[in-house]
C-alpha cells in the first residue's frame, strides 16, 4: 500500500543571502508539492528558503500552512497573506511540535542550526517509534555531503542501530524528494521499541 500523505513539513533555512541553486532547489520542491496536490506547512515568514518553497506551492494552487513562534510574530515576520491558516505558538517547542502535528511527511532542504535540529529530531523520533512518516533530505549541490558521512559515522560506531539508515532518504533533487514521498511504504525494522 503506498503511504498517503497530505502535508509536507519542509524545514527550511529563513536566510535570503544564499546561492541562486538553493533557491532554485526550494522552488522547484513547491512547484511538485502543489503538482502532487499537497500542502506545505512551513515556519511561516516570508523570508529565504522555506517564502521560496511555501510561495511557489501557493502560487500553484497548494495549501500552505504556517506555524510562528510569537517572538517572531512580535518582529513582523509572519506572512499571513500567503497561508491558508497561520498559527502562532509560544515558542520554538511548540512551534516543533505545531509543525509535527499537521504534517504528514518531513523534507529538509538546506538550512542552519534551526534546520538541524529539526530533522535529528524528527529523525529521533521515528527511530523510537513515535512517527512513521517519510523523512527526506535534501541534499542540493552536495550540502549535506558531511552531515550523511557524520550520520553513517553514527552508525557504524554503535550510536544507532545498523539499519537506523532506513528512517531517512537522502535525495540529490527535489523530484526525487517528492517521488520517495509519493511512493512510500514504511519499514520500521530499525524501530527498538516499536512493540512496547
Amino acid at each position: 500500500m503506498i503511504y498517503n500523505n497530505k502535508n509536507i513539513c519542509v524545514f527550511a533555512s529563513a536566510s535570503a543571502d544564499l546561492d541562486e541553486i538553493y533557491y532554485q532547489h526550494a522552488r522547484e520542491l513547491g512547484l511538485l508539492i502543489a503538482k502532487e496536490g499537497y500542502g506545505i506547512v512551513y515556519g511561516g515568514s516570508r523570508r529565504g528558503l522555506m517564502y521560496a518553497c511555501a510561495g511557489a506551492v501557493k502560487e500553484s494552487g497548494g495549501k500552505v500552512y504556517g506555524v510562528l513562534p510569537q517572538k517572531l510574530a512580535n518582529y513582523g515576520l509572519a506572512n499571513p497573506e500567503d497561508c491558508d491558516e497561520l498559527f502562532i505558538e509560544f515558542g520554538m517547542r511548540e512551534r516543533k511540535a505545531k509543525l509535527d502535528e499537521i504534517s504528514d511527511a518531513v523534507i529538509a532542504i538546506a538550512g542552519g542550526f534551526g534546520t538541524l535540529e529539526e530533522i535529528s529530531e524528527m529523525i529521533s523520533q521515528k527511530q523510537l517509534g513515535y512517527n512513521e512518516k517519510p523523512i527526506v533530505i535534501l541534499n542540493t549541490a552536495g550540502f549535506y555531503d558531511d552531515l550523511v558521512k557524520f550520520f553513517d559515522n553514527i552508525i557504524a560506531n554503535r550510536f544507532a542501530g545498523e539499519n537506523s539508515d532506513k528512517a531517512y532518504y537522502i535525495a540529490t533533487t527535489p523530484k526525487e524528494a517528492v517521488d520517495y514521498i509519493k511512493n512510500y511504504k514504511p519499514d520500521f525494522s530499525f524501530v527498538k521499541y516499536k512493540n512496547a
